[in-house]
C-alpha cells in the first residue's frame, strides 16, 4: 500500500489545518489508518487512528478535542482536521496503515510526511 500525506503548512497559534492522506487501492476498507507526528529531536508519536474494528476513533490525549480524524472510502483517503493549533503541535505529520487485526497505533506501512509549523 502506498500513502501520500499533504496539507501541511505554516499557521498561527489558534488556527486550523486539514491534512489529507491519499492511499492506493482499497486501503481504507482493508486497513486501519492513523496519523503520527515527529517533532525535531523527539520520537515519532501516535496522534489519531481509525479502523473498522474499533467503535470510535482513537486520539492522543494531547490532541483530544482539537483534532478529528475521518476517512472517505470512496476516495481512499483519510483526513486529520486540526483546530486550535498550538506551537507544540509543530512537527512532521505522517500517515500510516495497519494490517487488519493489528493496532492502528503500530502501522505496517508509512507514508511520506507533511510539515506543520505553528507560530506563536
Amino acid at each position: 500500500v502506498q500513502l501520500q500525506a499533504s496539507g501541511g503548512g505554516l499557521v498561527q497559534a489558534g488556527g486550523s489545518l486539514r491534512l489529507s492522506c491519499a492511499a492506493s487501492g482499497r486501503t481504507f476498507s482493508r486497513y486501519g489508518m492513523g496519523w503520527f507526528r515527529q517533532a525535531t529531536g523527539k520520537e515519532r508519536e501516535f496522534v489519531a487512528g481509525i479502523s473498522r474494528t474499533i467503535s470510535s476513533p482513537l486520539y492522543a490525549e494531547s490532541v483530544r478535542g482539537r483534532f478529528t480524524i475521518s476517512g472517505e472510502s470512496a476516495k481512499n483517503a483519510v483526513f486529520l482536521q486540526m483546530n486550535s493549533l498550538k506551537p507544540e503541535d509543530t512537527a512532521v505529520y505522517y500517515c500510516g496503515a495497519s494490517n487488519a487485526g493489528e493496532p492502528v497505533t503500530r502501522p505496517n506501512y508509512w507514508g511520506s510526511g507533511t510539515l506543520v509549523t505553528v507560530s506563536s
